[in-house]
């Protein structure tokens, strides 16, 4: 089994404290993140991004593994993930949208069909607890 961690620090109240995310690998070291980051798009780090980014990773790896399962190789995965914070009974990830572009030769259909296999089967996309919705260009 692999493991991998993240770590946090926090200290003081929710709005006037102030915390620290890092990264095993330490390609995050103390990024700041607080109220402000999360809530007001102050500069900063904040938990939905970071989930933003690690699905949008995922989501690329687990695509071109299952495109190399046809014989495709794409030229270049493009992918964002928004990560969408319902507010209104309390925070709450609600909601996960993929906007992927994919540059790569072969059938569209078939690029098609492992863009939407990798969107439900990616490690991360099975961890999120919320609507997933996608939105593959092909090129």
């Amino acid at each position: 089994m692999i493991k991998k961690t993240g770590s946090a620090v926090w200290q003081g109240g929710l709005k006037d404290g102030k915390g620290e995310v890092s990264t095993q690998s330490g390609a995050l070291s103390s990024q700041p993140y607080g109220f402000n980051t999360r809530f007001e798009d102050k500069p900063g780090t904040n938990p939905e991004e970071l989930i933003g980014a690690a699905h949008a990773g995922c989501f690329s790896m687990a695509l071109s593994n299952i495109l190399g399962d046809k014989d495709i190789v794409a030229d270049k995965i493009e992918t964002t993930s928004t990560i969408f914070l319902d507010m209104s009974d309390g925070p709450k990830v609600v909601k996960a949208h993929l906007d992927v572009t994919i540059k790569a030769s072969g059938n569209e259909a078939d690029i098609r069909a492992a863009a939407e296999d990798a969107e439900k089967n990616c490690p991360i996309s099975q961890l999120l607890n919320c609507e997933i919705t996608m939105d593959a260009k092909i090129n």
